[in-house]
């Protein structure tokens, strides 16, 4: 409950970020960490063990029910209420170990949707073009997106639209030239072979 409590604890930004950051990369709490998911186990195991346990206990004081009399009553009386002591204990031990198991994936969950929400709320403010959002990528990032890198774009697309305007004209020019060549050749070859013609005859 303390690690939940912490976990969920109202912080700056750039302090939750920086100790989740801390949390996620620290090879101690990596430790921890590996070291909680096996004692998780553990209670897992217990957990199992106890519901068997009630389920045993269960059944023995549905005997003692049935054979209740047949035998002697102050007998019957201590060996039941043992019987029934060994089921309060039985079902603590059920409830401790099934709510600490709850409680588990209660705070692996949360982590996670912390680690999420804070991924989020670093992208949300690079798009927004706040520099200190993230690293040098994310400086990098919001510089593109500031007024005058914009305004610095935008003359250079321009030059480009110009430079493919004047390569257009030319490409016109070369192949206006090209078909007039193209024609003059043709009419030089169309007269030459006329005059064969009128050789031949």
């Amino acid at each position: 409950m303390v690690v939940f409590l912490a976990l969920v604890i109202p912080l700056p930004h750039t302090i939750k970020r920086k100790l989740f950051a801390f949390i996620s990369e620290s090879p101690i709490i990596a430790k921890l960490q590996y070291g909680l998911k096996i004692t998780f186990i553990f209670i897992l195991i217990l957990f199992i063990d106890s519901v068997n346990r009630v389920y045993r206990v269960q059944q023995e004081l549905s005997a003692f029910t049935k054979d209740g009399p047949g035998m002697g009553a102050a007998h019957l009386g201590t060996d039941r209420m043992e019987v029934q002591a060994r089921k309060f204990y039985s079902q603590r031990n059920m409830y401790l170990c099934g709510f600490t198991l709850f409680l588990s994936l209660i705070l692996n969950r949360t982590y996670t949707m912390i680690l999420e929400t804070l991924r989020l709320e670093d992208r949300v403010r690079l798009l927004e073009g706040d520099k200190k959002a993230g690293g040098k990528d994310s400086a990098r990032i919001a510089e593109a997106g500031s007024v005058g890198e914009i305004g610095r774009l935008k003359e250079i697309i321009d030059a480009k639209d110009r430079d493919i305007e004047t390569l257009k004209k030319q490409c016109e020019g070369l192949t206006r030239e090209y078909h007039s060549l193209g024609d003059q050749i043709s009419n030089e070859k169309g007269d030459k072979n006329e005059k064969k013609d009128k050789k031949d005859l």
